[in-house]
């Protein structure tokens, strides 16, 4: 008797996807480009030479130099760990607040469902630029105090994401044979709920990493994100501000350009494949 073969596992499935592949491909060579720039490369991303400023792409510096005569290319992959750092963990912390009260949400329904989605329209009516500088403006500015703004701001979509998936997974025939053999609210909640949302948690996570790039970059224009000397792409993204540098000095901001619209594309490319390798009906053909 033959032996029926075992269907793909998670990595397989995500592999299958060509464009997914080599957006997390990608994704990882930024990554570690970024983390290990201080041992590739020797200048030091913060050191002022005034000597060499404004200096355009050489071999000593190959994307040349800022105002003050700072190396770009140490400088630029020391802003994206800034920003991939921010990125992730803003959208950690807005997956943590979102999946539990979604969850908790979504299964128990009723007047808790109820008082936690009209909390969560609350919070979606408050225009979002308003509500990322006024928090920022109380909470004051730098990169911890960025993430929470940012996470603060993000987990309502992720709420209502588990909320809408769990719904419709708790009265299927496995919730309800395991609720019927005994088993717990948070054990039902956790091993049978939660891990049916992953796919669309993938999804939220890769959209919601872009948008927090853009929303440091946003508060680092107004001088409310990650402050000086340390920089991120959106602050020096925010150099070209002046007419000057957006055309006579495009290396000074071209390049943090460029590298946020690779990851963001990258990330999408990932989500994307993690929402088809998890997705109950696609494991299933």
């Amino acid at each position: 008797m033959t032996q029926a073969p075992l269907p793909p596992s998670r990595w397989q499935q995500f592999r299958s996807s060509k464009v997914a592949f080599a957006g997390l491909c990608l994704f990882v060579l930024i990554a570690v480009l970024c983390a290990a720039s201080g041992l590739l490369f020797s200048y030091d991303p913060n050191a002022i030479d005034l000597g060499a400023a404004l200096q355009p792409p050489s071999r000593q510096h190959w994307l040349g130099t800022d105002q003050t005569g700072r190396d770009m290319l140490a400088r630029t992959l020391a802003a994206g760990r800034i920003s991939l750092a921010v990125g992730v963990s803003s959208v950690a912390l807005a997956l943590v607040i979102g999946t539990l009260l979604g969850a908790i949400a979504g299964y128990f329904g009723g007047w808790i469902d109820n008082l936690t989605m009209r909390f969560v329209d609350m919070v979606m009516t408050f225009p979002p630029v308003i509500v990322l500088m006024t928090l920022a403006a109380v909470l004051g500015s730098g990169t911890g105090k960025t993430v929470i703004v940012i996470g603060l701001l993000s987990w309502p979509l992720a709420c209502r994401l588990v909320r809408a998936r769990i719904m419709s997974i708790r009265e299927m025939e496995f919730v309800a044979a395991a609720r019927t053999l005994g088993a717990g609210h948070t054990y039902l909640i956790f091993k049978h709920c939660l891990p049916n949302t992953i796919d669309v948690l993938a999804v939220f996570a890769s959209l919601g990493f872009v948008s927090a790039i853009m929303a440091e970059a946003g508060l680092s224009f107004l001088g409310l994100g990650v402050q000086l000397p340390d920089a991120s792409w959106g602050s020096l993204i925010s150099i070209a501000r002046e007419a000057s540098v957006l055309k006579q000095y495009p290396w000074i901001w071209l390049p943090s350009g460029v590298l946020i619209v690779v990851t963001a594309l990258a990330a999408n490319f990932i989500g994307d494949g993690l929402r088809q390798a998890f997705d109950p009906k696609h494991s299933k053909e």
